[in-house]
């Protein structure tokens, strides 16, 4: 099966390596190519791209812009309103991120149902985090510096609760969506220790460095940290289930992502 990542840059994307893997692991046989189409030309190149390939995943800035040439959008691609995940055959859609997210919390021993949660970031990843969380029954604040985003996220998912600032407050779990921590950022937490602190487990959706800031402190507190490592690869998992038709296993996933970790260090 061929298969792509389509974005403005994915040059640097985990995407073949994951891909790869996990497909060879289910008894597979693909190729995996990364694709960066600049955004002037996305118009011009994505039929080619639905012609070329029998399925790819989409990541910056084409989740939404690729739902114009789809004849379905399924299950969470339709409540988040983007899509990561295409299969060319019959121009389905699928979004995987929350899926990804929500066995990343439950390979991880960590529960939602019932418990409080402390959203940073109402952006992207931000909606998906939130709106699966709901689903899973917990209670979830969100605090985002853009008040533009947190009230839009308000909006399509009512449930939550906007933050005007932050505050100290006890809660089972706090969450990093903001990307406060990579890049030019890396060192940084987005909140300070006395936030954390009253916090019982902290995720950071991201994955490079391994352990961000946030998570140092949070591990220096003595709490439970999960980095964005596992959401990564698992989105990835569901993903090559939906290309081979085939129903998503929560041990199978943990165990081909142990292996990986396993082989990428080798």
């Amino acid at each position: 099966m061929k298969l792509a990542v389509i974005g403005k840059d994915v040059s640097k994307s985990d995407s073949p390596k994951m891909h790869t893997f996990i497909a060879r692991n289910m008894g597979n046989d693909i190729t995996y190519e990364a694709v960066s189409i600049p955004e002037d030309e996305f118009e011009s190149r994505i039929d080619g791209i639905i012609s070329r390939y029998e399925g790819f995943n989409v990541t910056i800035p084409y989740k939404l812009s690729v739902m114009s040439r789809l004849k379905s959008v399924e299950g969470d691609a339709a409540l988040f309103g983007a899509v990561n995940t295409v299969k060319c055959s019959d121009l389905s859609g699928y979004n995987t991120d929350g899926l990804g997210f929500m066995l990343m919390l439950r390979n991880n021993g960590i529960k939602v149902d019932g418990k409080k949660v402390f959203l940073l970031g109402a952006g992207g990843a931000g909606r998906a985090v939130a709106r699966k969380l709901v689903q899973g029954g917990a209670t979830v604040g969100v605090y985002d510096r853009n008040t533009d985003s947190a009230l839009s996220l308000k909006k399509d998912c009512p449930q939550v609760e906007i933050v005007g600032s932050v505050t100290p407050v006890d809660c089972d779990l706090i969450i990093n969506a903001t990307g406060v921590g990579m890049h030019k950022s890396e060192g940084i937490s987005p909140v300070g220790e006395d936030v954390i602190a009253r916090a019982k487990a902290a995720v950071d959706l991201i994955y490079v460095p391994a352990k961000s800031r946030f998570l140092e402190i949070a591990e220096q507190l003595g709490k439970q940290t999960v980095n964005g490592q596992a959401m990564l690869f698992y989105q990835a998992y569901y993903a090559e289930c939906i290309y081979f038709d085939v129903q998503p296993d929560d041990g199978q996933a943990k165990q081909l992502f142990e292996k990986y970790l396993k082989e990428i260090k080798a």
